[in-house]
């Protein structure tokens, strides 16, 4: 369900921050869906189970989890099913730009990230 990059550069509770307000954001997390646990989540992926305890806190915080005492963690069902087009591409923009950046300085054409961008998007299963 989530990928997480200990070498990212980008901490794992982040990535795991992003990657749920993403899918919450596209609809592919429902309203109400429910989570992995801490401990689950963190021993699929081998990180320190406070790591994915301060992803879901932030995230409940921000409103986009609830808790419910003995539950799982679920997407909060007060939230909107999936966020407008503009706000959904406006998520992106970051990461788009340092990817135009690496590849520039990467002396990579338009065409070669855009093929590159392309494998990645038919080929990958994240």
């Amino acid at each position: 369900m989530f990928i997480l990059n200990p070498q990212s550069g980008t901490p794992i509770y982040r990535q795991l921050i992003e990657q749920v307000t993403r899918l919450v954001a596209g609809g592919q997390l429902a309203l109400g869906m429910e989570l992995p646990s801490v401990r689950e989540l963190a021993e699929r992926h081998t990180v320190n189970p406070m790591t994915i305890s301060k992803a879901y806190a932030t995230l409940e915080a921000a409103g986009v989890l609830e808790r419910q005492r003995g539950k799982p963690m679920r997407v909060a069902s007060r939230r909107r099913n999936q966020a407008p087009l503009a706000q959904r591409l406006a998520r992106l923009e970051p990461a788009v730009a340092e990817l135009v950046l690496a590849a520039r300085q990467l002396e990579l054409g338009k065409k070669d990230l855009m093929a590159l961008v392309a494998d990645k998007w038919e080929n990958d299963d994240g």
